[in-house]
């Protein structure tokens, strides 16, 4: 008996919290199919969607339908690019040329005499160096909003490494000649004023820069060395010398151990910093036998990534056993020359950089077999201080056009780990005028501080004799254009298809239509969706763009208003005095008119556009009047609407209805709920989506606007939760887009909604759920009460985010991710496939230093430019349009879509920030199944749950037994927000590398190029060449407009 007793307990203590209170399937069908009918055929009578409708075809006259040709619209876009990138080019190509003038015209001097030379270093104002105070001068800064720091442009700054000797004859030289370089960087500001950073740079390390600003902030990274080289950065390497393939290779034989292994892995490492992503490597190391160090088979490309995991291989390598030069060449030979069609290379100079202590033999017959033509390079690096013979090593160096390097201490591993550049730079200086083509790099982060930065490089060659001879309107909300380089860096792309992706880097044209995911502005949604692809090539650059457009942007309204009765009667009702008649009234914030600027305040804005439109008429010469008549259309158009709501009785559960249109015009009635009208902005990573609540009048660019245009659904979203500001949330936004045929053509020229009063359905939604007795009293063992005991009940939206909850506790976390409240639920509603989950990868973020901080906010804001504009030439040579195209040079990527730019992550250069991987997961509904059941199984306990979803909306209603009778389940947070990662596993990628094509002028050999010079001795030289550049900001926290489905895109 006693037995029985004890087993009983132990099976109770494992049982299900579910009993009778649980409801049944039948009876969560019965609640959701009210709620359905509540909800949607309430919001369908107080939006007006049917009435917009008959509105937009009463108002045919004033309207036509035109077709996107976006055959045209690539070609037109690809050419004014092409335009702009060329004037760019030419200012460029104006410094060089004064650059290798004033070079030739120098003359050599030992000694320079106070007076006969004065410059700023940039570090003058963080240092208290003094030895070289004769030659200095201090400009006077004033803070530019477009450098976001301190500037001088009467002045340029130079910045000469820590380890480099500013008074030494070559260093004082260069900067006496370079001085004049001053004239053009102000001419070439003159010509352009949106050009940012101009700069000179050397392969002695010295760096002129314009216009002049101090380097550091010591308040801001106190105590850190500069270690900053301008040789070392990615325009400088991309521009020194013809894409690599880079072979290192590592002696770890027994006789490299303690210093000198500890040496060799600093010199690998650093030797890595001088690739960059145009470049592949691998690293073999040899003693008895030859193996890979890393993961890799094969070459792989230069990216942060993989650099960083050959890093972390080489500070595994262990010194042991005896050494064997021909089974180590002999592998490295064969990852240089071994052709495999499925994997990428450089496929211009080929280098195997030897790291060794010294050694005994030549192995000559390995090179007799596998460079007898001499076109892989040998660099040979004798490292530490031993007595062994460095003939052997310097004889490989220099028998195969290569250069012998020797580091006997730590001091040496910079300079002689980046010389090499200057070896592989000797046929780019004897091809001459041929190499003197304009490069423009990669995305990567501004040692000023300017944040994501691509630039213009371009070479200049010293040939003078020295003294040391060593010789968007019409494309609708969801259509954009993007762009692709040659090594397949896509920037601000959602969704690639590969097969796309190579048909751009391969400078084709064509056009696809497929069915894609498009992740919405806020990170928050991910939507299914069907877009058109139509891509070309943009002529004289490496660059391919693309046009994407959603089925219903293949065509757009364009207005036909232009007699002035029309548009008077129409602009009479943005009236501010009128507000109270049509709505309160938003305008989009554009450039109407060039003399009419835009403005943050909308009430401001509005009365100077109606002033402007009084005085002007909409179709003066500065306006765009096809912007400016669709706006005034859609503002006759939206007035009628109003006017019909304001005769109906709005109900009591609805506290403002609005519309919204892509012409520009929001309107929200009652006026009353107009001031409060606003979206949240994403404005950290932090884990727990704190958001800011920002005024965006651009309606037509926000997220519920853009995902009622990609599904056909009332779209419920909620505010965005902000975990630090607990304050309940008064009311849900319900969405839907207009569906117009006009003679066959589907268009959604506009979207119309809701906002419904949370507290007033919670109460609604609850009552659904008591069932009635036939006696008439409330049962209240199977509902949905409010605090109930027994079960908790829930509406998620598609993404997972609360909507309505029964308990107190969370519906003061309307707004937040599930996953964040009920994670072991969340995680149940996914094992049961109603929510999918697909992760995303951000790889432009920037995380502060300290492992503990927090990220940093990651790239969010463009502006986007309009088809209107960007047909006009004029708008393309203007300094707001390369302001713009600043912006839009920026990767936001998603390996799971396409494929990502890496940034240089050797960012001990770039103050207290450096890069890093941000990971994200958007969640979704995987299928188009309504019902789903299942139980939570937990330590101690479990939980039922039924799940139905209400068809016609994005919504689903989750009752479960309650998370507090079953504490025992993983209460882990599911973090949706952004999180660091590491990323994709960089070993996993590289066996399957993507596809990138090769550079199209190799500059890897030269048939008179005969330098006798091959090494074995040490220190600063002048080099045959230099390096010039204009670099192009993207200032993207400029424009408070999110980037995402509404972009023009371009790589770089």
């Amino acid at each position: 008996m006693d037995v029985d007793k004890i087993l009983f307990l132990l099976l109770s203590l494992f049982t299900s919290v579910s009993t009778s209170q649980f409801p049944s399937s039948i009876t969560v069908q019965e609640w959701v199919q009210q709620m359905q009918t509540d909800l949607v055929s309430l919001i369908e009578a107080e939006s007006g969607a049917q009435d917009l409708i008959k509105i937009f075809h009463y108002y045919r006259k004033h309207f036509t339908v035109e077709h996107n040709n976006a055959q045209e619209l690539v070609k037109s876009a690809a050419s004014n690019i092409q335009k702009l990138l060329l004037s760019r080019s030419r200012a460029l190509k104006n410094l060089a040329t004064a650059a290798e003038e004033l070079q030739m015209k120098h003359q050599w001097q030992d000694e320079f005499e106070e007076g006969d030379m004065l410059y700023y270093n940039a570090k003058d104002d963080n240092e208290s160096d003094t030895v070289f105070s004769k030659h200095r001068l201090k400009p006077d800064f004033k803070e530019d909003s477009a450098f976001k720091r301190m500037v001088s442009f009467n002045h340029t700054a130079v910045h000469i490494p820590t380890d480099i000797y500013e008074g030494s004859s070559l260093i004082l030289n260069e900067l006496n000649w370079t001085e004049a370089l001053m004239d053009v960087f102000k001419k070439n500001r003159e010509e352009d004023p949106s050009l940012l950073w101009q700069a000179f740079g050397s392969t002695t390390g010295l760096a002129r820069y314009y216009p002049a600003s101090p380097w550091r902030d010591k308040e801001k990274v106190p105590n850190k060395i500069d270690l900053y080289d301008v040789r070392r950065r990615p325009w400088y390497i991309q521009g020194a010398s013809s894409p690599k393939d880079m072979l290192i290779l590592v002696d770890a034989s027994g006789s490299v151990s303690g210093m000198t292994m500890r040496l060799i892995r600093t010199s690998v490492t650093e030797m890595l910093e001088t690739l960059s992503d145009d470049d592949y490597v691998n690293i073999v190391t040899f003693n008895e036998d030859a193996k890979k160090a890393a993961c890799f088979d094969h070459l792989v490309q230069a990216n942060a990534r993989n650099k960083k995991i050959l890093k972390d291989a080489v500070q595994n390598i262990n010194a042991k056993g005896i050494t064997n030069f021909k089974d180590g060449f002999d592998m490295a030979f064969q990852q240089l020359l071994f052709v495999n069609i499925n994997v990428s290379r450089a496929n211009c100079n080929k280098i195997i950089m030897l790291f060794t202590d010294g050694a005994e033999e030549r192995a000559s017959e390995i090179f007799e077999k596998y460079n007898p033509d001499k076109r892989v390079r040998i660099f040979t690096f004798s490292v530490g201080q031993h007595n062994y013979d460095k003939a052997p090593i310097q004889w490989m160096a220099c028998t195969n056009k290569g250069y012998y390097y020797e580091i006997p201490s730590i001091g040496a591993i910079r300079i002689n780990t980046q010389e090499y550049l200057d070896v592989l730079g000797r046929p780019m200086v004897k091809a001459n005028e041929k190499a003197k083509q304009v490069q423009w790099t990669n995305v990567y982060m501004d040692a000023l501080e300017l944040g994501p930065v691509i630039t213009g490089t371009l070479p200049v060659f010293n040939t003078t004799k020295t003294k040391v001879d060593k010789s968007k309107a019409k494309l609708g909300p969801n259509g954009y254009y993007f762009a692709i380089d040659p090594n397949g860096y896509v920037l601000l792309h959602p969704n690639l298809k590969p097969e796309i992706r190579r048909n751009m880097i391969d400078g084709e044209t064509g056009n696809h239509t497929f069915t894609t995911f498009v992740k919405s502005h806020n990170e928050r949604y991910i939507d299914r969706a069907v877009r058109t692809y139509t891509w070309g090539h943009i002529r004289g650059t490496n660059y391919s763009l693309a046009l994407v457009l959603p089925k219903y942007s293949l065509h757009y309204l364009h207005a036909a208003i232009g007699d002035t009765i029309t548009q008077a009667k129409f602009s009479e009702t943005l009236q501010v005095e009128k507000f109270d008649e049509y709505g309160f009234t938003f305008i989009a914030k554009r450039e109407y008119c060039t003399d009419l600027k835009p403005s943050d305040n909308n009430t401001d804005f509005l009365i100077n556009f109606n002033k402007y439109i009084d005085r002007n008429t909409p179709n003066h010469p500065l306006c765009n009047s096809a912007l400016v008549n669709k706006l005034l259309l859609d503002a006759g158009i939206t007035s009628e609407l109003v006017k019909k709501w304001s005769k109906q009785i709005m109900n009591n559960g609805v506290s403002a209805r609005f519309v919204a249109t892509d012409g520009g015009i929001t309107r929200v009635y009652p006026s009353s709920a107009g001031p409060d009208w606003s979206e949240s902005i994403y404005n950290t990573n932090d884990i727990y989506d704190v958001y800011e609540v920002r005024k965006s009048y651009n309606t037509h660019e926000s997220n519920f606007y853009q995902r009622s245009l990609d599904n056909e659904l009332y779209i419920f979203t909620p505010p965005v939760y902000n975990f630090n500001y607990n304050a309940t949330v008064d009311s849900i936004l319900v969405s839907k887009a207009v569906d117009l045929d006009i003679d066959g053509v589907k268009l959604k020229p506009a979207v119309v909604g809701v906002t419904l009063d949370v507290e007033f359905w919670l109460e609604r939604l609850m009552n659904t759920t008591v069932k009635i007795n036939p006696s008439g009293s409330k049962d209240d063992i199977c509902s949905c009460q409010r605090n109930d005991e027994f079960v908790d009940c829930v509406l998620l939206d598609d993404g997972g985010f609360l909507i309505m909850a029964n308990r107190d506790d969370y519906v003061r976390q309307i707004g937040q991710f599930f996953g964040m409240i009920d994670p072991s639920m969340m995680m149940s509603l996914i094992n049961s496939s109603l929510f999918s989950v697909r992760k995303t990868y951000d790889y432009l973020s920037m995380c502060e230093v300290h492992k503990e901080s927090k990220s940093a906010a990651g790239l969010r804001s463009v502006y986007v430019p309009t088809i209107a504009d960007i047909l006009q030439l004029g708008w393309w040579t203007s300094s707001a349009a390369w302001s713009i195209m600043q912006q839009l040079l920026v990767t936001v990527t998603f390996p799971s879509f396409s494929e990502a730019v890496d940034t240089n992550d050797d960012l001990s250069d770039d103050g207290a920030m450096e890069s890093c991987i941000n990971e994200q997961s958007q969640y979704f509904f995987e299928n188009n199944e309504t019902s789903f059941y299942g139980i939570l199984d937990c330590d101690r306990c479990s939980r039922q749950f039924h799940a139905e979803k209400l068809q016609g909306t994005n919504l689903v209603f989750v009752v479960a037994d309650t998370k507090l009778a079953c504490m025992s389940c993983d209460q882990k947070p599911l973090i949706q927000g952004k999180q660091p990662s590491p990323g994709p596993d960089p070993c996993e990628l590289a066996l399957n590398p993507r596809y990138r094509k090769g550079p199209q002028s190799c500059f890897d050999n030269n048939a008179s190029e005969q330098d006798g010079d091959c090494g074995g001795v040490s220190g600063l030289m002048p080099s045959p060449w230099v390096l010039v550049l204009l670099q192009v900001s993207l200032l993207l926290n400029a424009c408070g407009n999110r980037l995402h489905d509404n972009s023009v895109l371009l790589t770089g």
